[in-house]
């Protein structure tokens, strides 16, 4: 029985799904601590000029030092929905499954959300549905360092933790920056479409 446990992300990295896609079961850790300079509220995307962060502003509650993530709340003071589909435009409206999928992201760029773990678990709904993927999982209860009976890979939400590398595979950008390895879910879905789930299934962490 191969067990995961793993964090809701912000469209999440491609070893977050390749993490899933082998899973018989999936956990996703919901009483941790938020920590700051994560993909909790954060993407990486392929953009005109090479790889581009984007960032989702959050609420900070300056009472409480540590506050559960599932109490994080998104800054609306500052339009990031609108930022954030125009620089997916940017990037990716030339790919072949951009148009595809448009309409089924399109929702995420357009409810507004109180909490980003709210956010994160629709997105997790629509990018799984997107990809033709079982999706059915559980959620911690409380919160434990180490874990048994189970591979951990809440380290994944840390970009700098994650190591994985994957096999290349045709990027919009790739003949003026290179291929970039292990981007947000979207750059594979964009490129990809609906070879992306065959995709995940060949690689291994």
């Amino acid at each position: 029985m191969n067990s995961v446990l793993i964090h809701p992300t912000y469209f999440p990295s491609i070893s977050h799904f390749v993490a899933m896609v082998h899973a018989d079961t999936i956990t996703f850790e919901v009483e941790d601590n938020f920590q700051k300079q994560t993909n909790r509220n954060r993407m990486y995307i392929y953009g005109p000029n090479g790889i581009q962060l984007l960032n989702i502003p959050l609420k900070h509650n300056k009472e409480q030092s540590h506050q559960k993530f599932k109490d994080v709340k998104i800054e609306t003071a500052f339009d990031w929905q609108k930022q954030h589909f125009k620089s997916l435009e940017a990037a990716y409206r030339t790919s072949p499954f951009f148009e595809y999928f448009e309409d089924d992201i399109r929702p995420v760029f357009e409810k507004q959300h109180t909490y980003m773990m709210d956010l994160n678990f629709q997105i997790m709904e629509i990018i799984t549905e997107c990809l033709g993927m079982d999706f059915s999982y559980d959620k911690t209860t409380e919160y434990f360092h180490e874990v048994d009976n189970v591979k951990d890979y809440r380290h994944l939400a840390n970009g700098k933790k994650d190591t994985s590398s994957f096999e290349p595979y045709t990027q919009v950008f790739e003949e003026k920056h290179g291929y970039i390895n292990n981007l947000s879910i979207l750059d594979l879905l964009f490129n990809e479409g609906r070879y992306a789930l065959d995709y995940l299934k060949r690689q291994e962490l």
